[in-house]
């Protein structure tokens, strides 16, 4: 049966470039789908129709059980979407600004005000609750933008890329309201270059790179195919790193890394804390001096790199097809019919 979030062969084309390339996705209900990918992947692109904001030119789409292309309008009523870029009435106050969306979404008028106050308390917004939203810092607008999105506590939640522009503290916050709504049951589908935010949210992550989905499963499903443990080693000398480097090639699986400015070391291994106790006595018995050793898993921006050819960058993505900021703009109140 598919789960709260179903693509499957989602084709969109923009001229010449072709954004989506039959992607698949099956979110089961109350998790987390981390949806990653390079620049111009194809990220906001699957939200866009997920969110009937935009059609595919080919396949199908299933949100909260309501098919995305036969009946839009149920599907709107079912989700929440915060974007990529703050969707807020720059003339109206913060509160103003929730309420408003509370009204469109058919709240009464004290039920509004009192989701409205909840959730600028929880966003740290109550001090400038009553300023208009042009005074506003970047920051502040998107901690706005992403309070609006869950003025309804949909079922199925849409976030693009949402803490860009967020300082640490923000972040985390974020990180405990996004824990708290999946704890409650909401479904939510997360496009992210924060791989920490990745490894700490999603129960399930997909690379999409050119518009296809090119790897899925767990983080640590997707660490196992990057490569197993390493030991990474820093000498206290550069004189050492010879001697050093002839005990790690003893114990390593491949070759030794060298990071000359660095002084660090380091290379694939299988044995575990074991091992690591084993190499530590071997650079001591040769008098090898260290500053720094350790026995690491891969990252998240490892198995970036191996799928992609490149890190993942902390930027906003580029859309993928030609838009304004007044059709963003408009997708609040759109999605409120």
């Amino acid at each position: 049966m598919p789960g709260a979030i179903y693509a499957e062969g989602l084709v969109k084309t923009f001229g010449d470039v072709t954004a989506l390339d039959g992607v698949d996705l099956d979110v089961p209900e109350g998790t987390v789908l981390g949806l990653l990918g390079p620049n111009g992947a194809g990220k906001t692109t699957t939200v866009r129709v997920l969110t009937t904001l935009l059609q595919p030119d080919r396949g199908k789409a299933v949100v909260a059980g309501i098919d995305v292309l036969r009946h839009p309008n149920e599907v709107r009523r079912s989700i929440g979407l915060s974007g990529q870029f703050a969707a807020v009435d720059e003339y109206l106050t913060g509160r103003e600004n929730l309420q408003m969306v509370g009204r469109l979404y058919q709240m009464n008028g004290k039920a509004a005000k009192a989701r409205a106050g909840e959730l600028l308390d929880r966003f740290n917004l109550a001090d400038a609750a009553d300023r208009p939203a042009k005074t506003y810092s970047g920051g502040m607008r998107r901690r706005l933008d992403l309070a609006a999105a869950l003025v309804v506590s949909p079922p199925v939640m849409f976030m693009d890329e949402p803490t860009t522009g967020l300082d640490p503290r923000n972040r985390q916050q974020l990180w405990e309201v996004i824990q708290e709504l999946v704890a409650g049951g909401t479904t939510l589908l997360l496009t992210t270059q924060y791989l920490e935010e990745a490894d700490r949210l999603a129960h399930d992550i997909c690379v999409v790179d050119h518009g296809k989905v090119i790897a899925r499963g767990s983080s640590d499903q997707l660490k196992a195919r990057t490569g197993g443990e390493r030991v990474e080693v820093v000498v206290h000398q550069s004189d050492q790193m010879t001697p050093a480097r002839d005990v790690l090639a003893g114990f390593g699986k491949g070759e030794v890394k060298v990071e000359e400015h660095t002084r660090q070391l380091t290379v694939p291994v299988t044995g575990g804390a074991k091992l690591l106790a084993e190499v530590i006595r071997e650079l001591d018995t040769r008098g090898v001096e260290i500053d720094d050793i350790g026995l690491r898993r891969p990252t998240l921006d490892d198995v970036f790199i191996s799928l992609t050819g490149h890190a993942a960058e902390a930027a906003k993505e580029e859309d993928d097809e030609p838009t304004d900021p007044h059709g963003r703009a408009k997708s609040r109140k759109e999605a409120a019919k």
